[in-house]
């Protein structure tokens, strides 16, 4: 091939620029906390510039919702793929609930430093936070439309109404902000919240 004609080297795709400074950030609110990391420290860590950063990042804030993001989108995961293993809606949702809290709980013990980012992005209701409770919304929805048709569920309330119900029932044990002065409740607690919304639901 013409030299004229080979691939010039570009180095980085902006996707691995993204997670490399994503992994630094990672670690440094791991290890200090949000607070306590700037963007400076990031650069020092990786070897960018803080204006290379703020290429892809537009603050500080927009680095820790992208961490939030991902924290808060693996327990809607795991709480679709445990409701998705269960034989009935009503256990469909017992298992929403214990996932939810059981993963929020689990953030708050082993990487508390990560968990008051989290906390935080419930606080000030970031779109990292308002994402988390739209997609446990849409499970709820998803797990009432098939009690409904199945018949364990009443059909009168109208199915958003109670989708955003149950949402506020459970804020103790979802709302990150919440859960540390809620966490002497779980799991007994989380269960008899979920009786609750049970016998609500019946027809």
């Amino acid at each position: 091939m013409p030299a004229s004609t080979q691939p010039a080297h570009r180095g980085p795709t902006e996707h691995e620029t993204r997670e490399r400074i994503l992994a630094a950030a990672f670690e440094h609110f791991s290890q200090y906390g949000y607070d306590k990391t700037t963007v400076s420290d990031l650069s020092r860590a990786i070897g960018y510039s803080k204006a290379y950063i703020y290429r892809f990042f537009e603050s500080k804030q927009a680095i820790g919702e992208a961490i939030c993001g991902q924290c808060l989108q693996q327990v809607v995961d795991e709480a679709s793929a445990a409701s998705g293993e269960a034989g009935s809606s009503a256990e469909a949702l017992r298992r929403l609930v214990r996932a939810i809290a059981a993963k929020g709980r689990g953030l708050l013990a082993e990487h508390r430093k990560l968990y008051d980012v989290a906390a935080h992005s419930a606080t000030e209701r970031w779109d990292s936070y308002l994402s988390f409770e739209r997609g446990v919304q849409l499970l709820v929805e998803r797990i009432l439309q098939a009690g409904r048709d199945s018949g364990e569920f009443e059909r009168k309330t109208p199915l958003d109404e109670s989708a955003r119900a149950i949402l506020l029932v459970l804020q103790p044990f979802m709302n990150l902000a919440m859960l540390p002065h809620n966490s002497a409740d779980f799991p007994q607690g989380a269960e008899e919240v979920t009786n609750l919304i049970l016998r609500s639901l019946a027809p």
